[in-house]
């Protein structure tokens, strides 16, 4: 291909190598230059434009970029029309991207020109999904590069397809052991339900049992019997060898372990059996989140009908550390290890008290004392420090109802845009020696000094326990401590909402403190409520 700048008389024919953009003329990149371009081009005052020109042995750039797309499809691909060099592929059905990584590496090594690019190997699909794209680099290629491309796509071929979900019914079996909520399970079996739906996959039975061997060997063979295709057993305790209660059920039904372990954190702890021609997966404890985890990429495989081989298993260390495990335990700072353990307290005091009308409900009165400063001083009372109150509306007049209290105060200019903009004002004032902060507020009267030290004694990083919540029959109320490790999720918090969803995210750090009473739950939003409120304290 001969490529270089020509005097504009001479440029019929060629390819614009640029854009050109003057006066009234727009001539794109990659516009063959006729008659009608060559009369636009001198009416425009170009005098020499840069072009290229195919040569007898060369492949014009669509053309090439078609025929290895072409070369390289293989079941549940098709491709779309190549345009400027690009020609893409896409997902025909929902499945799973099967490819030939070292044919794809010899395809892109055969010239500079020719490129293949693909979604990740083994990624879950969708129908219409764009999973791969050939670009030819230059205008056009030789015809010699382009049948050498075409031959590595043929001697691996297909390079590229879909394997479509295969497994339709899948059982499931939680075992238990005391202290596991009932709730857990719950929530575990409509994540499931939702992690293997995108497959067409259901779960057509669900059995819970004790924690040991004999009876998870009956619920497997009873699941079995059900019709399920794929089983899969949610321990109470998470696998710890190969002779441990899940391993050993398996075995004692005529199973076989395939593999224990695997370099994907999180989800180390999987195991993979089969019973006869059926896959046994011993679920690792991340399989209860719905965030991405090793048990995706070996259950989407199994939904599609692919072996996962130990091979499989140990060639995934590289690109398997997904994600910062939040309740693992973290180093503290060398120079402050006087400061683990250490609590602040945040009262968020900037609100308008929109539904309390021309009352503000933060300096409104119990037994004599403006709201907010019973919210200090129970804070103050607590083994929290510091006590940090964010300010806002009427910001002048809530400081002055906290006068005197050894209170340090962040004020909060983006009030009216609502709580996220406190939380995220009160978090950035927490010092940098700090291990968490205890979100209080500050119409919520009722919380006292005892609730925060119970939520500040749950609080443990070096047992994950993280995020730390009261409840009461399941419901869960204010104040929440939260982690360092949580602060800049916080900080990114935006508008009038709170951290709720923060909560739901990160649920394997979350632990549940019960609490008597609805003190957790109690806030003075409207008249109504602040004369219940005063009725009840005025009557302790």
């Amino acid at each position: 291909m001969k490529f270089g700048s020509v005097p504009v008389d001479e440029a019929l024919g060629g390819i614009a190598v640029h854009s050109i953009r003057q006066g009234e003329l727009v001539l794109k990149k990659g516009t063959r230059i006729g008659e009608q371009e060559l009369a636009a081009l001198k009416a425009a005052g170009i005098t020499a434009i840069v072009v290229a020109r195919l040569e007898p042995g060369d492949v014009a750039e669509d053309q090439a970029a078609a025929e290895i797309a072409a070369a390289v499809k293989g079941e549940g691909v098709r491709l779309d029309r190549a345009f400027t060099g690009r020609c893409n592929l896409f997902a025909e059905w929902a499945g799973v991207l099967v490819l030939e990584r070292d044919a794809i590496d010899r395809l892109n090594r055969v010239d500079e020109a020719v490129t293949l690019a693909t979604l990740p190997a083994f990624k879950p699909v969708v129908a219409g999904e764009m999973i791969a794209t050939v670009k030819i680099i230059p205008f056009a290629v030789a015809a010699e590069a382009r049948d050498k491309a075409l031959k590595e796509a043929m001697r691996a071929a297909p390079i590229i397809r879909v394997a479509p979900y295969t497994i339709r019914k899948v059982g499931v079996i939680s075992t238990l052991l005391p202290g596991l909520a009932d709730k857990v399970v719950d929530k575990t079996l409509k994540i499931t339900a939702a992690r293997i739906a995108p497959a067409g996959a259901t779960i057509i039975a669900d059995r819970r049992v004790p924690h040991e061997q004999a009876a998870l060997a009956h619920a497997i063979e009873e699941v079995r019997r059900a019709g399920a295709e794929l089983i899969i057993v949610f321990g109470a305790s998470a696998i710890a060898d190969r002779r441990d209660v899940i391993p050993a059920a398996i075995e004692s039904v005529g199973g076989r372990i395939e593999h224990f372990g695997m370099p994907v954190d999180p989800g180390n702890l999987m195991l993979i059996g089969r019973l006869q021609n059926e896959p046994v997966l011993g679920a690792p404890g991340c399989a209860r989140s719905p965030k991405e985890n090793g048990f995706d990429w070996v259950l989407m495989r199994l939904l599609a009908g692919l072996p996962v081989s130990r091979a499989d298993i140990t060639g995934m260390g590289v690109g398997g550390l997904l994600m910062e495990i939040v309740t693992r335990p973290q180093p503290r700072h060398a120079s402050a290890p006087e400061a683990a353990g250490r609590v602040a307290a945040v009262v968020l005091a900037a609100g308008r008290s929109t539904r309390m009308g021309a009352i503000n409900k933060l300096i409104a009165e119990i037994g004599g004392k403006p709201l907010v400063r019973i919210a200090a001083e129970q804070a103050l009372a607590s083994s929290a420090r510091p006590v940090i109150v964010v300010t806002g509306h009427q910001r002048e007049k809530v400081e002055e109802a906290l006068a005197g209290l050894p209170v340090r105060f962040a004020y909060n200019p983006d009030f009216a845009e609502g709580l996220g903009t406190s939380l995220r004002t009160g978090i950035a004032a927490v010092p940098n020696d700090v291990d968490g902060a205890v979100i209080c507020l500050g119409d919520m009267p009722q919380v006292d000094a005892a609730l925060i030290d119970r939520l500040i004694a749950a609080f443990d990083p070096d047992r994950g326990a993280l995020i730390i919540v009261p409840t009461i029959e399941g419901r869960r109320g204010n104040p929440v401590l939260w982690s360092r490790r949580f602060f800049s999720d916080l900080r990114q918090i935006q508008g009038d909402v709170g951290a709720r969803h923060l909560i739901a995210s990160y649920g394997e750090a979350v632990v549940e403190v019960p609490v008597a009473g609805e003190s957790a739950f109690v806030d003075v939003d409207t008249p109504e409520s602040l004369s219940a409120v005063k009725a009840e304290i005025e009557r302790a």
